[in-house]
């Protein structure tokens, strides 16, 4: 399969926004990656920078008119993504599968002058969308749909809106009540938000609202379902931008994965008090053998990841509402460990790149484990075992985290191989490249 890369240079500022050109085209002819790994290296790892915090701060700096250049900007294709919208005087916009993008930026459209229509991939138009247009249109903005009612494209005539109170459920992706929260300050009266049911991604809410805050907003939880938000725009300053905890996981799996006792992985930018709900991972793979040390060096934070002597804990159950995007990071980490586990909080996964409970059950019969889904939201493995492929290969499904969860198994298996391996570029484009520094074999 051929599929192409944009890369984009910020090189000017102009009306508040980024002024980016490409640079460069970049073709890339890969279908496969086969992995092979038995002794690995220990290494210092750049990962990427945070894309959750990347893509929130754009939004609010275009709403701030901010002249600031963010610092460490992730450079995953969802902000490039991103980037690029914001600066797009074209009236059609293709997001491609950058569901964040598209979540972000229909709000943020509602209230910016003039017409935009937002569409993306076959599979981004089949991403509901509907309970965060419903709620944009009770404030007033003037949304329709192109094509299947519910989802995207979508045709956004943005104007001033009215403000009025909200409810939503709290079960929704946090994706689309960051997205209202984030247009919150604009509002000529601020915005009051009633959540309802089970609030699920909560560090991602707190997330959205510590950056508002720090962009000079007012906004708050004033009960534990409720957040207030003063109409006081933000106000425009630099800021840099944390290593990302998700991207983060991959390595604790690998770490965990490797039968070296002396193995060490060292990251910088991840800081212990991070605004990022992931950096529980540190705290979970202290089960599964890893511990993590953290050091300030040059006024830089690290974290250092080594094998501890402790066993792992013989089973693992854990609720992830709060942190969907490590549940097939840990679901591959364990079956590999053979550690049977029950993970619940997982009713997020549907609506994701693709349907993870499901794309994760098939994969993992390929290496043999039968995994049982309850409930539309846990995922269980009690130790059923099926025939497993001799030589496993792995579809992704334009998911970049199955390809990045599944790849550390080469650790235990003789290989494995990943389909459309380039899916990893959506939120870490070098990730392959830091695999073969530490001594995976790729071709």
């Amino acid at each position: 399969m051929f599929f192409y890369s944009l890369f984009y240079q910020k090189i000017d500022i102009h009306n508040g926004l980024f002024v980016i050109f490409a640079t460069q085209w970049r073709l890339k002819i890969d279908m496969q990656t086969i992995i092979k790994a038995s002794i690995i290296k220990s290494g210092i790892l750049r990962i990427p920078a945070s894309k959750s915090i990347s893509n929130r701060v754009l939004i609010i700096q275009a709403l701030s008119k901010s002249r600031f250049l963010p610092e460490n900007l992730s450079d995953c294709d969802d902000t490039q993504i991103m980037i690029h919208a914001l600066n797009d005087n074209e009236e059609t916009i293709d997001i491609k599968a950058a569901g964040t993008a598209m979540r972000f930026l229909t709000a943020y459209y509602s209230i910016i002058q003039g017409d935009k229509i937002l569409t993306g991939t076959e599979r981004m138009k089949h991403r509901p969308i509907k309970i965060l247009v419903d709620a944009l249109r009770i404030l007033g903005a003037q949304i329709e749909y192109t094509e299947e009612e519910g989802f995207p494209p979508l045709h956004i005539k943005g104007e001033v809106l009215s403000s009025k109170d909200l409810t939503l459920c709290g079960n929704i992706s946090s994706q689309f009540i960051s997205a209202v929260l984030m247009i919150g300050p604009m509002l000529k009266n601020g915005l009051n938000i009633n959540l309802t049911g089970q609030i699920i991604s909560r560090p991602y809410i707190n997330l959205t609202l510590k950056i508002m805050n720090d962009f000079g907003a007012k906004a708050c939880w004033t009960k534990y379902d409720k957040i207030r938000i003063l109409p006081q725009p933000y106000v425009p300053k630099p800021i840099r931008i944390e290593n990302d905890w998700s991207a983060a996981s991959y390595w604790y799996e690998i770490v965990a994965l490797s039968r070296q006792k002396n193995l060490t992985v060292k990251m910088p930018d991840l800081f212990r008090e991070s605004y990022q709900g992931d950096c529980i991972v540190a705290k979970l793979f202290q089960k599964l053998g890893v511990i993590t040390e953290y050091s300030i060096e040059d006024g830089v934070p690290y974290v250092t990841l080594h094998k501890t002597e402790d066993d792992a804990v013989p089973q693992l159950s854990y609720d992830f509402i709060n942190e969907p995007d490590l549940a097939q990071t840990f679901v591959v980490t364990c079956i590999m460990m053979g550690i049977p586990f029950r993970f619940s909080g997982l009713q997020s996964l549907k609506v994701k790149e693709t349907d993870r409970i499901q794309a994760l059950i098939k994969e993992c019969t390929k290496l043999g484990y039968v995994l049982t889904e309850k409930e539309n939201s846990t995922l269980v493995w009690n130790e059923e075992y099926c025939k497993k492929q001799a030589y496993p290969i792995i579809d992704t499904y334009e998911d970049h985290r199955m390809a990045m969860a599944f790849a550390p198994a080469a650790l235990r298996l003789p290989q494995i191989i990943i389909n459309e391996p380039q899916v990893v570029s959506k939120s870490y484009p070098h990730y392959w490249d830091d695999l073969k520094s530490v001594g995976f074999e790729l071709k």
